[in-house]
């Protein structure tokens, strides 16, 4: 897989999307790094902690916020787990521009 083609899809997609700020943007690409360590395995599970450390984001609230809104306007699928020793499942789509 070509390492750049998920996050120049996804900015593809989002050009005229008013809905996604650098918040979501910095989510994204935190989780596509952090699957790009996995071998671009999809979906890649993660615990929240480990992506909101990578996209500099403090507040649990924003990363659920945005992982929810990302997932409604279909830019990717989140399973929330629930669970503190298993990890999430974060399932990444293919983008139609």
């Amino acid at each position: 897989m070509e390492p750049v083609k998920p996050l120049s899809d996804f900015f593809d997609a989002i050009q005229k999307d008013c809905r996604i700020s650098i918040t979501h943007i910095g989510i994204f690409a935190a989780v596509l790094h952090y699957r790009a360590g996995k071998g671009f395995i999809n979906p890649v599970e993660a615990y929240r902690a480990q992506v909101m450390e990578i996209a500099k984001i403090s507040a649990p609230q924003t990363y659920n916020r945005c992982m929810n809104d990302l997932t409604r306007y279909g830019y990717l699928r989140y399973v929330p787990s629930f669970k503190k020793n298993q990890p999430s499942k974060i399932y990444f789509m293919e983008q139609s521009v």
